[in-house]
């Protein structure tokens, strides 16, 4: 599809409300034809990690979805891929390597899963220029404490690099879900960047107090406060201090293409929070461009 008229037109009043020249957006997901097939597949089918229908808004080739974002103001992004069983991450990453590369507004993607051969990959995927890593806990159903990851997680501890990690129990729990593993993580690794994917739905104030004791710990807005996840999920107004409070390290994400309503809706559900202009202009560009070091827009 190409993009509505109304949804462009409300982002940017969105933006031009907030003098906004940009967005930043790092949760959005481009993968590999056939893997993005069967992951839409799985919406489709609402299968029991999504557990209710979930359309797909921004079914579309990867030329038009790029279009799409680049229409709405995004001036970088990410290809969050993730690896749902072994010896599935490596091929993930070269594939992400190619797509940064020919992708300059992307930001460099990479992933991990726990084998014996984790921490070399991640090491290539680091010498490369990896930007960032995605952890799904959820779909790869692996305790971040996992003894094969202990490498993976001093590489990237020691290199900066952040990891965004879906580690929440929503939509659907998984078996190594929720706050307790990536305290334990934390504790182990207190210099490592995590930003927590959902903002840690629906465990929001355990998943707020883990970022208040580290500072090295961000929020992304995925998917949160939205009319889909309030319904079951709703965040609770007497947390609205706290994100006021962390507004430095919560970062918008959209889960481009893959949201059941308009890029729009997800960027309005944040300004209907009524925590200002200074907030929404951190939390939509400048938190993400300082962690990424992006040049000036």
């Amino acid at each position: 599809m190409t993009v509505d008229n109304d949804d462009r037109a409300a982002v940017a009043r969105f933006r031009h409300a907030l003098e906004l020249p940009a967005i930043v957006d790092v949760h959005t997901h481009f993968m590999p034809d056939r893997v993005l097939r069967k992951v839409w597949d799985y919406f489709d089918s609402a299968g029991p990690l999504i557990g209710r229908p979930w359309p797909i808004t921004y079914r579309d080739d990867e030329k038009q979805r790029l279009d799409t974002l680049r229409e709405f103001g995004v001036r970088a992004f990410t290809s969050l891929v993730y690896p749902h069983k072994p010896d599935m991450a490596a091929w993930l990453n070269e594939w992400a390597a190619d797509f940064a590369a020919r992708t300059p507004d992307c930001l460099h993607t990479a992933t991990f899963y726990p084998e014996h051969h984790a921490a070399s990959y991640v090491h290539a995927a680091l010498e490369s220029g990896a930007r960032i890593f995605k952890s799904h806990v959820q779909v790869g159903d692996y305790h971040p404490g996992d003894p094969l990851l202990t490498e993976v997680w001093g590489l990237l501890a020691d290199a900066g690099v952040p990891v965004l990690i879906h580690c929440g129990s929503g939509p659907a729990p998984g078996t190594f879900t929720g706050p307790e593993p990536i305290a334990e993580l934390m504790a182990r690794f207190p210099r490592l960047r995590l930003i927590v994917a959902h903002m840690g739905v629906p465990e929001y104030s355990a998943f707020l107090d883990i970022a208040e004791q580290h500072d090295t710990v961000y929020l992304d807005t995925t998917m949160s406060f939205t009319d889909f996840v309030e319904e079951r999920d709703p965040f609770p107004r007497s947390e609205y201090p706290r994100l006021a409070d962390l507004g430095d390290r919560i970062l918008f994400g959209s889960d481009f293409p893959n949201i059941p309503y308009s890029y729009a809706h997800a960027l309005q559900a944040l300004e209907r929070l009524d925590l200002g202009t200074d907030w929404l202009r951190a939390v939509c560009h400048d938190n993400a461009a300082h962690l990424f070091a992006l040049e000036p827009e």
